[in-house]
């Protein structure tokens, strides 16, 4: 495509996500299918751009004033994702200067939030939590997250794929802390590869990756992944019952459940039994009270911890939709929490980076709960055998009780996880 036309392109998937009226990835998923004479390098450059401009919104907002032409042909100047000179040969005389002079603005210049590129309401929190770290945090948050995959130990083992992919071309190291990750260097299309046919890989980030691991399901348990969306945790949690037992995968959204199917059919396991439910009260939720060995709660939460691939999730959270979270986090905990049997472990988990959806909703379970004691995530990872399992874990009087993945410390999404078991 003409360097021109591309910039028009992005230019127009820029206006079209900046409204804020649809996550970014099904807004460009959709712009890919009305334009399916896009080629790869195209559509990376259309969608890497996108996601540039959402992480570094602030910024852009406040140099792109300074040229001419629509704002989001501006937006999409700053946060082209290619050559500089294939760049450059579709801006006019005028848009270069403007370009040169953007560029040769000093970071250390800026004020914080031109270099945070967070939401007011979003600062404090990582602050307190973070002191000096809360810059590095953002730095990390502002790059684009590696893909990592999760190797199906059922028919496969780690060493045995990574050999397969290196033959492929696709270079990839074990992930540090998960004992079933690879980490890509590089982003390929992996649905023509054997190995995803098979089932022998997945795309799961690592802290996903750990959240199945903390769960530590035994073959021939009676397992509930209460919001199993599209199946990530289930399958990982299946392969490690060695596909026995008995792992129900509940989610109120059936879209979600039927984004399993394929995975699930490629995965060869048979323990796994996905099913629709009305709400966290639902019938079928009553009917297994108090017969579950284990229970993983991956609760819907403002998926703050995931800002390196959903930049706009900062922009179209708010205060007031947290809250309002934060009171289904702990109903659907709850109610998750009715299906164990004595001596079950329940485990609660988000991808969120805040306190109020993570050790706040966990102190108020344990308050409220009697009959279920904390279990320490540094004690569990610890027996697993987890490599620096102490740098993963924070909080309560041993400064272990719950698993707390950073991106800037860890290379994961941000992730919570706090456990229990019933007395």
């Amino acid at each position: 495509m003409h360097p021109k036309a591309l910039l028009d392109a992005t230019a127009e998937l820029v206006k079209l996500t900046l409204k804020f009226d649809h996550p970014a990835d099904t807004i460009v998923s959709r712009y890919f299918r009305e334009h399916r004479s896009l080629g790869p390098r195209e559509r990376a450059t259309l969608a890497e751009t996108v996601y540039t401009v959402l992480r570094k919104k602030l910024l852009f907002d406040h140099l792109s004033p300074s040229g001419s032409g629509p704002k989001e042909r501006r937006m999409a100047i700053l946060g082209f994702h290619g050559p500089r000179d294939f760049l450059l040969s579709a801006l006019s005389d005028q848009e270069k200067q403007w370009l040169a002079n953007c560029d040769s603005i000093r970071k250390e210049d800026l004020l914080e939030r031109h270099r945070h590129n967070l939401p007011e309401w979003l600062v404090q929190p990582l602050k307190d939590q973070l002191g000096s770290e809360f810059w590095a945090l953002t730095d990390s948050l502002n790059q684009p997250a590696p893909l990592d995959l999760r190797v199906n130990t059922l028919n496969d083992k780690r060493a045995d794929v990574q050999k397969e992919l290196k033959l492929a071309g696709l270079p990839s190291t074990p992930t540090p802390y998960s004992p079933w990750g690879l980490r890509l260097e590089s982003k390929p299309v992996l649905a023509k590869m054997d190995a995803f046919a098979r089932g022998a890989i997945e795309v799961q980030d690592e802290g996903s990756q750990l959240l199945s691991l903390l769960l530590d399901a035994k073959r021939g348990e009676m397992v509930v992944d209460f919001c199993a969306g599209a199946g990530g945790k289930t399958l990982a949690i299946g392969a490690a019952m060695r596909n026995t037992g008995r792992l129900y995968a509940f989610d109120t959204s059936t879209h979600r459940l039927d984004a399993m199917k394929p995975r699930l059919a490629r995965s060869k396991l048979s323990n796994v039994h996905p099913a629709g439910i009305a709400h966290e009260r639902d019938e079928r939720i009553k009917r297994l009270a108090g017969k579950i060995d284990r229970v993983i709660v991956d609760a819907p939460c403002s998926g703050l911890g995931t800002l390196r691939r959903n930049p706009d999730l900062k922009w179209r959270q708010t205060p007031q939709s947290v809250q309002e979270m934060t009171v289904k986090q702990a109903a659907i905990l709850q109610s998750a929490a009715r299906l164990l049997k004595p001596g079950g472990r329940l485990v609660y988990a988000t991808c969120s980076v805040l306190p109020d959806e993570n050790e706040q909703i966990a102190a108020a379970f344990t308050a409220a709960n009697k009959e279920f004691s904390p279990l320490a995530a540094l004690e569990v990872l610890s027996n697993l055998k987890v490599d620096g399992a102490a740098t993963l874990c924070s909080g309560g009087e041993t400064g272990g009780d719950f698993l707390r993945l950073w991106p800037h410390r860890h290379h994961t999404d941000g992730f919570f996880a706090a456990m229990w078991v019933k007395n």
